[in-house]
């Protein structure tokens, strides 16, 4: 009896995950083992029943079991979520998960190019495209986008080429060339408007002229009103796009392997550099909260850093004498 309930309010909440809050298909997997393997850890109980304490030693089996302190601390943050969503639905006489502890998760340096080198990894894969290329012009407009508005992956796969509403379907992201600007949906349902640059915006206008010949014909209402298509024709999956960018990268000799969040941190450590104003790149980015966006001052400080130890006669460098 248990496990059906068990199965029952993990479906329930995952579809709340899924239509309110708009969490993606990989963020609702993950969501989705995250319950799983605290319900393994109690097969005889009901979710709601479990206890503070039960929840406490389920943190130290899974440090035990060798999870490390990220993964624990993102199934933690799994749970405390569920808990919440259940403790506004059932009776419970407190939120179990409300106070859990977890180990502190050391934050490293999110991975960003130099702007030179960002650059010239685009101009090099618009100078390798082939332009009559469906394919190829698409690539060029999508890398040309992440950088351009530092958009998510996910959030970049859900575009659509306008707003599109109707009984079945609603856009949760689309372009605006006349105003050349990007609304996204993003986490925790919230909506941004971000700055669509010039060279983004003519890759795109590229795009969208070979656009229609490369849609499906048996595509479905997302997939015609998708801004980016795969390579059947319909909308384009998040997996493609990481293989696809990190083909180009290989193609253009690039000093390193390139993903998706990698242009997302080159647009934040870039804008940060320039403008040195980082409320403005919290809301470009989407963060809901300030410290988030801050680890960018770090990679802001090491590229001051480095400019010093090249430039100032008294710097004091690695490996060479004073």
């Amino acid at each position: 009896m248990s496990q059906v309930l068990n199965r029952e309010q993990l479906n329930q909440w995952l579809d709340y995950m899924q239509q309110q809050r708009r969490c993606s298909e990989h963020t609702l997997a993950a969501y989705r083992r995250d319950l799983k393997a605290l319900i393994a850890l109690y097969p005889e109980h009901n979710l709601q029943a479990l206890s503070h304490d039960l929840l406490r030693r389920a943190v130290a089996r899974l440090h035990a079991s060798g999870y490390s302190p990220r993964s624990i601390a993102r199934i933690v943050a799994a749970w405390r979520s569920f808990y919440q969503w259940l403790s506004e639905r059932v009776e419970l006489k407190s939120n179990p998960a409300a106070h859990l502890k977890t180990p502190k998760v050391p934050r490293p340096l999110p991975k960003a190019m130099t702007v030179d080198q960002t650059t010239a990894f685009l101009d090099r894969s618009q100078q390798l495209s082939n332009a009559t290329e469906a394919k190829d012009v698409c690539d060029v407009a999508m890398f040309e986008l992440l950088y351009s508005s530092g958009l998510r992956l996910s959030e970049l796969v859900q575009l659509d080429c306008h707003y599109v509403k109707t009984a079945s379907y609603e856009s949760l992201g689309w372009i605006d060339l006349t105003e050349k600007e990007i609304k996204v949906v993003g986490k925790g349902n919230k909506t941004r408007i971000v700055p669509l640059g010039e060279k983004a915006a003519e890759a795109i206008r590229h795009w969208l002229t070979m656009r229609e010949a490369s849609l499906a014909p048996q595509a479905n209402e997302s997939d015609r009103a998708a801004l980016f298509l795969g390579a059947r024709g319909r909308r384009i999956s998040p997996r493609a796009v990481q293989l696809r960018l990190k083909a180009m990268a290989l193609k253009t000799g690039a000093d390193s392997a390139i993903h998706p969040h990698m242009m997302r941190h080159s647009f934040a450590s870039h804008l940060l550099q320039s403008a040195q104003d980082l409320r403005a790149v919290q809301e470009l980015l989407g963060h809901s909260n300030i410290s988030t966006t801050q680890i960018y001052t770090r990679l802001d400080y090491q590229h001051l850093a480095k400019a010093y130890d090249a430039a100032h006669p008294r710097a004091q460098r690695k490996g060479k004498e004073d």
